[in-house]
């Protein structure tokens, strides 16, 4: 491009030299953050994926030798419960705790909760954007299949989802009968954290 010697060619001319550099560089920085956000969500979604196999194996020998066994050396947890949703083909290993870490591999069995299949309520935690994505797709009435690492299998019912707040979820542990919450963020869509929980309710088929 050849600079004009008006008034205010030859400044418009340097400020178009100047600005295009730095807008290609803009844009390339924008294109590497995007590389590295895709690379980072396709890496979460590819460890929850290859981690569920690795607990479904542990799970597995659990029941066959009625021991703890963690899905690999260094784990501080261990699959203590299979999910299973059959209307929508969803299944998912369970761990101990509710950890961050936890989390990061599986739903989690929240502790203080009950037991699957005893009295009280029965709570698992998961993330929205993996092991609990599916959670949208759940209906009132639909079959929840919960095998423990005893071996004993306990279907539960659909009767309710709702969305609350975290601090105001208005579940107990120790409510009457034989209950199941599994618990998410919302919105589903959502790019960050939020305050809101979306909750599946179900009791205990006898």
């Amino acid at each position: 491009m050849r600079a004009i010697n008006t008034r205010h060619g030859i400044s418009e001319w340097k400020g178009r030299a100047v600005f295009r550099p730095a807008l290609r560089a803009g844009m390339a920085v924008m294109a590497l953050v995007g590389l590295i956000l895709l690379s980072q969500g396709l890496w979460i979604h590819a460890k929850a994926m290859v981690a569920q196999v690795l607990l479904d194996r542990a799970f597995t020998r659990s029941i066959e030798t009625g021991q703890s066994v963690k899905p690999w050396s260094w784990a501080d947890t261990w699959p203590v419960a299979r999910l299973e949703f059959p209307r929508i083909g969803e299944t998912s290993i369970a761990l101990h705790g509710a950890s961050g870490q936890a989390l990061a591999f599986g739903p989690g069995h929240v502790n203080r909760s009950a037991e699957a299949g005893e009295n009280g309520t029965a709570v698992y935690a998961a993330h929205r954007d993996t092991h609990f994505a599916f959670l949208k797709d759940v209906q009132i009435g639909d079959a929840v299949r919960i095998t423990r690492r005893d071996g004993k299998v306990f279907t539960y019912q659909v009767t309710e989802t709702s969305v609350v707040r975290w601090d105001q979820s208005g579940i107990d542990t120790n409510a009457g009968g034989k209950n199941l919450v599994l618990a998410t963020c919302w919105p589903f869509n959502a790019a960050t954290p939020g305050p809101m929980r979306y909750l599946v309710k179900a009791r205990m088929l006898e």
